[in-house]
């Protein structure tokens, strides 16, 4: 639940409401005083008229300069407030941040105003920090009474994700007279050599502040020429010894003694025409053929002498070229050619390079494109307790028996069953006691039956009651459609819709995902699973971050390009390259299973496995990212379960979800 808005302004300033103010005596009275001297008096006065209000006309206050009124408001944007003060002069002030309708806040999002307090640069002396939004007490709309001094105030907004709302308030002395000139420094930037002089083009950058009545102009001269007004940085490039002398003016018309920077500027190089060398290196464990067997990863390595590596690109089996980050890892049974290349920072590309290898699961001819490898045989949410094995064409009797594809009917799922079943026996593979177990719990599982027979729970169906259960957390929402679905909104910043309801422990996940980004583009987005409660966690204050570090995602991502993490890949530990993560076009609606037993997690699109990843303490966060607690720090046996927005063109829409208990 959001908590109300706080203010902590000068000594005896207090947050209140709209829409009329008190008497300032009443104001400012210390706080100690009102509660002994007139508490029955104030209660009765509450019970007829706001706190705020007070009498039009009401003279009644001390005789003293009347306080400014300073505006801030907010509205959808998360990079900047809708408007906002400049200047402002020392002493009494009201300070209003309206973030409401009225302002343009159509989301409900929530802004706040707060003044820093931790910079020395700044003044602080005044400590702010206002919580609105258009559904709070007061219609998002909250003052505070401070007191201010010449000097600059820094305001930010202190919700996750909106950094960028921030700006200065330059407060001038009571008088208003500025006799102080700005304050302008130098900064020089580009590629030094040995000696120190910038190869090819030096750019100097200028920086003014004036902390009374503000920087007017700002202008320099570069090698005694004349002054020229200063509007964006200035780049050299002409060889030999450069002075670039700057000043400023402020806004009363004092300008600041003249500063200088000298530099060297050396000629270019001569232009890099050389593309970069690359090399690939495959490792694994190999049979006696030469085969891979289980996996093969593929390391590539460019070098360039002369401007540098700039991008590593790679293509699994004529693929399209995607980014190189880390090595690839390839799981996939049969026939592989990863080509390769990369361009330098001057715009050479290499010829790409290939490297063709095999993958078998065990040797012989694979057919199953991963191995399900959960130690016993599995009948939709039945355990047979029969153990899981290989069998000679390379797969596991769990891949054989499919029971999480689509069936038409019960019936058909049973003569599949029992035609594997008896192959199986005859081969030697099972007794014939298993294959009556895997018979009999087949035919008490649900695969096939209507969805009210199949043992799952909605928690996400067509009814707007189920929606209401879930909390959005984060940047973003989702909004409820009219066929019960829903889909996320064009916001910018990461987010999660989470079911607060319950915990899970072992489980089966059904959802229906289908990716509605704009144009060509591709949604990113994922489903959580296993995390703990999102609010006051001991660890990480941002609630859509609890899910991130200290539960598993699973990934929805069918772009070509972009992040390596495909759909079905276990994000940062587990990836699954773009052939193997089922494609299908955009607008299609994809039906995903995850399955969670003890830490063995499986994934399924479209009746089909993509993945299954096994969490070990061990387990390292890839990209590596230093407060990650790894394997170790998402090994609960219970956790939430949430659905991720990602970003402004992200756009994904979710349906059907359903829960039912698995019970090894």
């Amino acid at each position: 639940m959001p908590i109300p808005p706080t203010s902590h302004g000068a000594p005896g300033r207090r947050l209140r409401p709209p829409p009329r103010r008190t008497t300032a005596g009443r104001l400012r009275r210390p706080l100690t005083a009102l509660v002994a001297a007139t508490a029955l008096l104030l209660s009765s006065a509450l019970a007829s008229t706001p706190v705020s209000a007070r009498p039009a006309g009401d003279d009644s206050r001390p005789q003293q300069r009347e306080a400014q009124v300073l505006t801030w408001t907010a509205g959808n944007d998360v990079t900047t407030y809708t408007s906002a003060p400049a200047v402002a002069v020392a002493g009494p002030a009201t300070l209003v941040f309206e973030n409401s309708a009225a302002t343009g806040n159509t989301s409900g999002m929530q802004h706040t105003l707060t003044f820093e307090t931790g910079d020395p640069a700044y003044n602080r002396d005044v400590n702010v920090d206002i919580l609105a939004d258009p559904f709070d007490a007061n219609g998002g709309r909250w003052t505070v009474d401070v007191v201010l001094t010449p000097g600059t105030y820094r305001y930010f907004c202190a919700i996750p994700g909106h950094g960028l709302m921030n700006g200065l308030l330059i407060v001038t002395d009571e008088s208003g007279e500025d006799t102080t000139p700005p304050t302008v420094t130098a900064s020089v930037a580009g590629q030094q050599n040995t000696s120190g002089a910038y190869v090819g083009a030096a750019t100097v950058s200028l920086t003014a502040t004036d902390g009374e009545s503000g920087v007017d102009t700002v202008e320099y001269s570069l090698d005694g020429t004349t002054y020229a007004e200063y509007t964006a940085p200035v780049t050299v490039n002409e060889p030999g010894q450069h002075t670039l002398r700057y000043r400023a003016t402020d806004l009363a018309g004092n300008t600041s003694t003249p500063g200088s920077v000298s530099f060297t500027v050396a000629p270019p190089p001569d232009p890099d025409t050389t593309p970069p060398t690359v090399t690939a290196a495959v490792a694994g464990t190999q049979d006696e053929n030469g085969a891979y067997v289980g996996s093969a990863t593929v390391t590539v390595t460019a070098t360039d002498d002369d401007s540098g590596v700039d991008t590593v690109e790679y293509s699994l089996d004529a693929g399209v070229y995607t980014a190189y980050t880390a090595p690839v890892t390839v799981n996939r049974p049969g026939s592989h050619t990863l080509s390769y290349r990369a361009t330098d920072k001057a715009g050479n590309t290499s010829d790409a390079g290939s490297v063709t290898f095999i993958v078998v699961i065990g040797g012989g001819d694979p057919e199953c494109a991963v191995l399900d490898t959960r130690p016993s045989v599995w009948l939709g949410t039945l355990n047979s307790g029969v153990a899981n094995r290989l069998v000679g064409t390379g797969c596991t009797i769990n891949n054989l028996m499919a029971s999480e594809r689509s069936w038409s009917n019960h019936n058909e799922f049973m003569q599949h069953v029992r035609a594997v079943a008896k192959g199986l026996r005859d081969l030697g593979v099972i007794s014939n006691a298993e294959r009556v177990k895997l018979i009999e719990t087949a035919s008490a599982s649900a695969v096939g039956k209507s969805e009210t027979h199949t043992g799952y729970r909605s928690i996400l169906d067509r009814s707007g009651s189920s929606f209401d259960q879930w909390e959005h957390v984060g940047a973003g929402g989702f909004t409820r459609n009219a066929d019960g679905s829903i889909t996320s909104r064009p916001v910018a910043g990461l987010g999660m819709l989470w079911f607060p309801i319950r915990t899970y422990g072992d489980f089966s996940l059904k959802l229906q995902w289908r990716d509605d980004a704009p144009g060509d583009a591709r949604a990113n987005s994922g489903v959580f699973v296993r995390f703990p409660g999102v609010h006051q966690h001991p660890s990480e204050p941002r609630p859509e971050w609890v899910a991130i570090k200290y539960g598993h995602e699973i990934q929805v991502f069918d772009s070509p390009t972009g992040d390596r993490y495909k759909t079905g890949s276990v994000y940062g530990f587990d990836g699954v390259a773009l052939d193997g993560a089922g494609v299908t076009p955009k607008g299609t609606w994809n039906e995903y299973e995850i399955r969670v037993v003890g830490q063995h997690y499986s994934i399924f699109r479209n009746g089909e496995l993509i993945n299954e990843f096994v969490n070990t303490p061990g387990a390292v966060f890839d990209p590596p990212r230093a407060d990650d607690p790894g394997g170790a720090g998402r090994e609960r046996t219970h956790g939430y379960i949430g659905l991720q927005v990602h970003g402004a063109n992200d756009i994904v829409s979710y349906r059907n979800v359903r829960v039912a208990p698995l019970t090894p």
